[in-house]
């Protein structure tokens, strides 16, 4: 006697030898629609039936005998599912896994009244139960319906059958990725088990306390490094600037010439000053000459030496405005400015600011909170400046001091400047931007959340 091939014609006529090709076919299978394919279309070899329906709860017919793919709205797939929720929520504990006819009597009547619409009088239910070892599968079943009941010894093929076909299911079946499968296991209803003992239920109480986890206040605001205290050179008279004997970002010392101003009308002013005094003095001298004979001429003496003292003045303020068109450093530092082609030919103002002078090793952070980000800030609270040109790395400060009042910023809004001293060894490129990370108080995890939400419903109820 030959070898049993699987496949082979000897299977044809005897059950065992069925069982064993199927198992074969079912272990070979390359997915799981073939393997569905396969249960509701070639179980015929054990067992004579008009229809076939595979079953999950998680997804309903799975597949239909003669039916390339099932169509989920038609009634008659409607009323499969229906049919097999009601056989998996009748059954108890000890009968859920177990191969039984289906009880046409026991049956809702909704699902009972089209039974003969749809099938004939005898039909079978196979579970197939959750794998143990595959987290995230769920139960479902075999339905086979035909005219003739189905025996005890056809039953104990189609058991041993499913058995087979079940581990070769799970085998193929991909199971679900964990976050959909987790979920799933986490909201999964247990109507058996205490309240707390629920894991929706544990799931509520878990995310409430975690509400009320502290954690630490921040908000995110623009920030920038800033000389800590820089000497600002502002223009000493009014005039037009002439000239600029540094480079922006040079480094200078104390005494040394900055920038000058146009000094051809001053210089211009002091020699017509300096004429008029000498005009005066000699003027002076010769009504003195004539004062010792002339008693008249002696009385003009006093106008004269008056206006000799009001043009000697104006001489001197001159002069001293010839000396301050020259504009020296009042310390060591860098030269802070803006494009000098700006500057030169333009007229200034007395006090008007045109250059700054640092110290490169005095730099702290300066913050721009917005109006909506000014939480309370305590005295030294840390402070993290993250530039844009190095955002894995951070600038640790401490504030020094918080604005009590919002000042207009460039781009229109209103923010409250904050300055940050550098902790020790930080270090720094003065003009370099960033974002910073302000620290405040230690509240909840809910009032973190919730803070901004809070705070433009706020705006629009009045309570």
């Amino acid at each position: 006697m030959s070898a049993f091939e699987p496949g082979t014609r000897e299977a044809a006529g005897n059950p065992l030898l069925a069982l064993l090709d199927l198992g074969h076919r079912a272990r070979g299978a390359t997915s799981p629609e073939e393997l569905a394919f396969l249960l509701v279309n070639d179980t015929r070899a054990l067992v004579a039936y008009r229809q076939a329906a595979l079953w999950f709860a998680d997804g309903g017919v799975r597949s239909l005998s003669g039916v390339v793919q099932p169509e989920n709205n038609a009634p008659y797939v409607q009323w499969l599912n229906r049919l097999s929720r009601s056989l998996t929520t009748q059954a108890d504990a000890e009968n859920a896994a177990r191969l039984r006819p289906i009880d046409r009597e026991a049956l809702h009547s909704d699902v009972a009244e089209q039974w003969a619409e749809w099938w004939p009088g005898q039909a079978l239910w196979l579970p197939i139960m959750p794998s143990a070892s595959q987290p995230g599968s769920c139960s479902g079943g075999l339905l086979l319906a035909g005219d003739q009941p189905f025996s005890e010894d056809t039953q104990a093929l189609l058991n041993e059958w499913m058995h087979t076909w079940r581990h070769a299911w799970f085998a193929r079946s991909r199971p679900p990725a964990w976050p959909r499968s987790l979920l799933r296991r986490t909201l999964t209803t247990q109507p058996s088990a205490p309240w707390w003992r629920r894991r929706s239920m544990q799931l509520g109480l878990l995310l409430l306390l975690t509400l009320f986890l502290p954690v630490r206040l921040t908000v995110l605001a623009p920030g920038q490094l800033v000389p800590a205290d820089p000497a600002v050179i502002r223009a000493p008279l009014d005039g037009v600037i002439g000239q600029f004997h540094v480079q922006p970002n040079a480094e200078v010392k104390a005494g040394q010439l900055l920038f000058t101003f146009d000094e051809a009308a001053i210089i211009s002013r002091l020699e017509v000053a300096r004429q008029t005094l000498s005009t005066a003095e000699a003027k002076y001298r010769q009504f003195a000459q004539m004062a010792v004979n002339d008693n008249t001429s002696k009385a003009q003496l006093a106008v004269l030496v008056g206006e000799i003292n009001e043009k000697h003045a104006e001489v001197e303020f001159l002069q001293s405005q010839l000396e301050r068109s020259r504009v020296l450093a009042p310390r060591d530092g860098v030269v802070l400015v803006d494009d000098l082609s700006e500057w030169v030919g333009r007229p200034v103002q007395t006090g008007e600011r045109v250059m700054r002078l640092a110290t490169p090793s005095e730099v702290e952070i300066e913050v721009w909170l917005g109006i909506g980000d000014a939480i309370p800030v305590a005295e030294q609270a840390p402070v993290r400046l993250y530039l844009a040109a190095t955002p894995f790395a951070s600038i640790p400060g401490q504030v020094r001091y918080l604005a009590h009042d919002a000042v207009p910023r460039p781009d229109g809004s209103y923010a409250y400047r904050m300055r940050a001293t550098l902790e020790q060894g930080a270090t720094g490129r003065i003009g370099l931007k960033g974002t910073a990370k302000v620290y405040g108080d230690w509240v909840t995890l809910g009032y973190w959340i919730l803070r901004r939400p809070l705070a433009t419903i706020r705006q629009f109820v009045a309570l």
